[in-house]
């Protein structure tokens, strides 16, 4: 049996244990020992950039923020649809996650943050979406959680509520596209989603592809062409 490796491990903000681990090639983020992301389950995060990325080969230039960069596999996702010109953003709140990709996983999926269409912002991504500018993206991504119910920071449930979907939908521009991870149904977040005048979908996510059954759900709340 091929043994487990601890690779490295930090805090987060709120005093929890975040820890990267390695087995047989495959590599596991875990919050006070329970599995946060592991890359043989990466079905989820690989949807979430594809739903969200999907009208963006229609815009050279676009520009997307991605909340939580993980394993890095929504960001693979995101720059498989974006086009040469485009920017990718990626909000993450722990530097030592960034470094993890950069180094023990950068044969998984680290190498691209090299990219130049990658751009990494180091803290929280709800501070970034608070200083954008109005319709300044053409896609935002959030998975920097559990969803609307907050797994890692309880600050994140600033983002889900109608003040957050009012400030998300206005940092999108006309026809944008919000995606976010949930890892369970939430029908009043649905709810709040087109309250707040989004076009709303919620989307079954599996734990790898062949799995018989969704565990997961993606949110996808589209900002009309001619909304505001």
């Amino acid at each position: 049996m091929k043994p487990h490796h601890n690779l490295a491990e930090t805090k987060t903000p709120d005093g929890a244990r975040l820890s990267l681990h390695e087995h047989d090639g495959s590599y596991c983020i875990r919050l006070n020992g329970q599995d946060l992301m592991h890359s043989v389950t990466s079905a989820s995060e690989i949807l979430l950039g594809e739903l969200a990325a999907a009208h963006l080969s229609k815009n050279a230039s676009a520009r997307v923020l991605i909340g939580g960069l993980g394993l890095g596999y929504t960001l693979k996702a995101v720059l498989a649809k974006a086009g040469a010109k485009a920017l990718v953003e990626v909000g993450e709140l722990m530097p030592e996650v960034v470094e993890w990709n950069r180094t023990f996983m950068a044969g998984l999926n680290g190498r691209l943050l090299e990219d130049p269409r990658v751009q990494v912002r180091l803290g929280d991504v709800v501070d970034t979406i608070s200083r954008a500018r109005p319709a300044s993206y053409d896609a935002i991504l959030l998975d920097v959680d559990n969803g609307p119910t907050p797994m890692v920071r309880a600050g994140n449930v600033r983002l889900y509520g109608p003040r957050g979907l009012e400030i998300l939908k206005a940092r999108l521009k006309p026809g944008g596209r919000l995606a976010i991870w949930s890892a369970s149904p939430d029908r009043s977040f649905e709810a709040r989603l087109r309250a707040a005048g989004f076009v709303a979908e919620a989307v079954p996510a599996k734990l790898f592809p062949t799995a018989k059954r969704s565990a997961y759900v993606i949110y996808i709340g589209d900002k009309p062409a001619s909304g505001v």
